[in-house]
């Protein structure tokens, strides 16, 4: 068992770090509280596996600080650059191929990745603080309720994460809409806040 810290919105850095050296984080999101390791080392996803005893078919989404950085681990598709621009931050997860660059285990041996930009204000911060995308997951045990609070993460995780991140209640709401832009045509695979005719709308014009 680790022993989890308790970190507060001005402790961003110390979660960074813990993040930087291969350490497993939660932290609150748009919606709801976030379980976070590098998305690029191995061993940290893997801890992070553990720590929600979730399953190893199920792949693991991935949050970057900016447009810019999915190129890193994804291969652009065209209507990307014009969906990042309208939605990002936001409520849009975006499925791309994945670069032999992220780990396996990520996309559970598949061959794309689902990325997005949380659009809450400490996410970022620490996004941008690690400087390097993050495999995300709900702050939770698998097959339980995702915590809103950093104590219902707290009554879930605490001894199986490095640190918790109390950033008050996420706000919760309906699951980003998810289009997969591997596919030709792109595909809306799961409708949510944002209509499926306004990223049609866009792609239309991208091509």
């Amino acid at each position: 068992m680790t022993e989890t810290i308790f970190l507060s919105p001005q402790q961003l850095a110390s979660a960074a770090a813990l993040l930087r050296e291969g350490g497993v984080v939660v932290f609150p999101t748009d919606t709801v509280y976030g379980l976070a390791a590098l998305a690029q080392n191995t061993g940290a996803v893997a801890a992070l596996f553990r720590a929600k005893q979730r399953p190893h078919d199920r792949a693991i989404p991935v949050m970057v600080s900016v447009p810019e950085r999915a190129q890193e681990i994804a291969a652009l598709r065209p209507g990307f650059s014009e969906l990042a621009r309208a939605f990002w931050p936001g409520p849009l997860t975006i499925i791309l191929p994945k670069r032999d660059v992220l780990p396996a285990i990520v996309t559970a041996g598949g061959d794309t990745v689902a990325l997005r930009i949380p659009d809450h204000p400490l996410a970022l911060a620490l996004l941008r603080l690690v400087d390097a995308p993050l495999a995300v997951t709900s702050a939770n045990l698998s097959g339980r309720l995702p915590a809103r609070t950093a104590a219902e993460a707290r009554a879930q995780l605490d001894g199986r994460v490095d640190a918790i991140i109390d950033g008050g209640p996420a706000p919760g709401g309906q699951p980003s809409t998810i289009v997969d832009l591997s596919l030709s045509p792109p595909q809306i695979l799961r409708t949510g806040p944002i209509r499926e005719a306004q990223i049609m709308a866009l792609l239309r014009h991208s091509t």
